[in-house]
């Protein structure tokens, strides 16, 4: 009898030991699991993309666009699906081209008044009354005027008075905290600026500054920015110990499909400006103009170049979306490029074609082994 009791109670004391042990696992699997969302939670989120102008050639079709010159369907898809977020992000960064202008002050002035009227329109743009941010950055299409002179390659010019109509329509898409040129360059540089948000240092580039003609350029330059300006905001950001993340937006990239660019395609003062960009950690350019998505990194190291020029206007594209960049709480930055595949025409509305994830990586500083796949 006893031995019988000795037994039941060692089975007894095991169960328990068992039970103990089992629990112990549980709470450090779960303590881990807490641990890594916590690791991995956002703590701040912003968005980006460029170019969703119709093509000349649509501009007077009603079942593509309205006086705005803007893709009304890819507009209005992705302001809609940005707005309705599980997260919303903070901001949201239109990277120029938003109208088709291009041309006068007339057409600049008009075409940005009646986006701003879409952009208004809760039925049309949730986004509006989302509490998200907006900064819109100008674009060639805003800053620039094109024409049919017989110049070898060259055929977009600076368009006077740009800025101005540019600063009457959007100054409310610009911080108002912004730190901006003063001074006597300050009329025409005062779309570059920079601003912080918790530990992100953004600089943002008008890519085609306005420049007046000169004897040894009759029609100005295309592509001026304020480089030296820009250089040292970036080292300042650099050397502020509150600043983790440094990101530089423009219209215009430096790098297209790998390869660096100094003509209309890209930023003349590229050769300049990328180093410093580099040697101050700077995490990525984000551009648009390229009527794309395209993501490099290179030299296979450090910053990146980031093009979201697929919101919406005819090109090599197979998709419309948007980019979200989420900052983590371990300190990494995660990329997401999010879109739906393009109609034929590609301004029709296509819901049958769904949203989903085209691309997704951490900006790593090192050699990133997940390359962007175009598709």
């Amino acid at each position: 009898m006893k031995t019988k009791k000795l037994i039941l109670l060692l089975l007894l004391a095991c169960c328990m030991v068992s039970c103990n042990s089992k629990k112990k696992e549980s709470e450090k699997v779960n303590s881990e699991k807490e641990t890594y969302q916590k690791q991995d939670s956002i703590t701040f989120s912003f968005v980006f993309l460029g170019c969703n102008r119709v093509d000349r050639h649509q501009q007077n079709d009603t079942t593509a666009t309205n006086a705005s010159t803007a893709n009304l369907s890819a507009m209005k898809r992705i302001w809609t699906e940005v707005a309705n977020l599980p997260r919303k992000p903070e901001l949201f960064f239109f990277l120029g081209d938003m109208v088709l202008a291009e041309t006068d002050t007339i057409n600049l002035n008009n075409q940005l008044a009646a986006w701003i009227k879409l952009y208004n329109n809760t039925d049309f743009s949730p986004i509006s009354t989302s509490n998200i941010e907006t900064v819109a950055v100008p674009g060639n299409h805003e800053m620039l005027y094109w024409h049919d002179y017989n110049v070898p390659n060259h055929d977009e010019w600076p368009l006077k008075g740009a800025t101005q109509v540019w600063m009457k329509h959007m100054a409310d898409f610009m911080p108002k905290d912004r730190d901006h040129i003063t001074g006597n360059d300050s009329i025409n540089n005062q779309m570059t600026f920079a601003f912080t948000r918790k530990n992100i240092g953004f600089i943002v580039m008008n890519t085609d500054t306005y420049n007046a003609p000169t004897k040894e350029n009759p029609y100005g330059l295309e592509g001026q920015i304020p480089t030296n300006r820009i250089i040292t905001k970036v080292e300042a950001y650099k050397n502020d110990p509150a600043i983790e993340h440094i990101f530089v937006l423009g219209h215009k990239p430096y790098y297209v499909d790998g390869k660096p660019h100094t003509g209309h395609h890209g930023i003349p003062e590229g050769p300049v400006l990328w180093p410093k960009l580099e040697e101050n950690k700077v995490t990525a350019m984000l551009s648009a103009h390229v009527h794309d998505y395209q993501r490099m990194q290179p030299g296979n190291k450090g910053t990146y170049q980031v093009i979201a020029g697929n919101a919406g206007s005819p090109g090599p594209a197979k998709f419309f979306g948007y980019t979200k960049i989420d900052i983590m709480s371990n300190g990494e930055a995660k990329l997401t490029a999010v879109g739906y595949d393009v109609g034929d025409p590609y301004y029709k509305a296509v819901p049958e074609n769904p949203s989903s994830v085209r691309d997704e990586t951490i900006l790593s500083w090192t050699k990133n082994k997940n390359l962007y796949q175009k598709n």
